[in-house]
């Protein structure tokens, strides 16, 4: 695996992200397919392709108000317009050789980028990193309105999973982790986020 690289279980035009919600929004958003008041409009919302990650996040659906995980198909032409807007949250050399450009780019980012090491099933942690993405307040409506193809309920998987690892079940759980594969980036992308190539 090459430190920074975007996995995701992708199709031909759609990727899942994974979100972790309390039961009140996630009911919400799986009757309506969108997401809707509890659900705040008037903050950032991070969205994550890394299904371990995210189990990382919520501790498989344990933490206060992360207990349901939802699986959120988006439109790849989406989340590729979403790169190409993306700050990173760090002025990292590879990326801006002059951090003043980035302290400008970064107050007006509309998309933020943040890389953090990856998970395995036991929560440790991996010599390679997991993108995760932030959507400003400016366009959650539009992540809302235009993005999203889909919301499935991810939260009984998150439970089977989390009881076969309890048990010490490791290999059947992995068995039921969603397939995950490199997501393509043109170099532009990549060098925008910082991606390896």
């Amino acid at each position: 695996m090459k430190e920074f690289e975007i996995r995701a279980d992708y199709k031909n035009d759609t990727l899942i992200v994974y979100q972790a919600y309390n039961k009140a929004i996630a009911q919400s958003a799986m009757e309506h397919q969108k997401f809707t008041a509890p659900f705040s409009f008037n903050r950032m919302t991070w969205i994550k392709p890394s299904f371990l990650w995210m189990m990382e996040r919520s501790n498989y659906g344990q933490k206060s108000n992360q207990e349901c995980t939802l699986a959120i198909h988006i439109k790849r032409e989406a989340w590729e317009k979403a790169l190409s807007k993306a700050i990173l949250t760090s002025p990292e050399k590879r990326v801006y050789p002059d951090p003043r450009s980035w302290g400008k780019d970064f107050e007006n980012a509309e998309i933020y980028v943040q890389w953090d090491p990856e998970r395995n099933i036991k929560g440790t942690k991996l010599n390679y990193r997991s993108i995760q993405v932030g959507i400003s307040r400016s366009l959650i409506e539009e992540f809302n309105e235009e993005w999203i193809v889909k919301i499935e309920d991810y939260t009984p998987l998150v439970k089977k999973i989390l009881n076969l690892t309890k048990s010490g079940e490791f290999d059947k759980a992995k068995k039921l982790l969603p397939v995950e594969k490199n997501y393509p980036l043109s170099k532009e992308l990549a060098h925008r986020i910082g991606a390896t190539m």
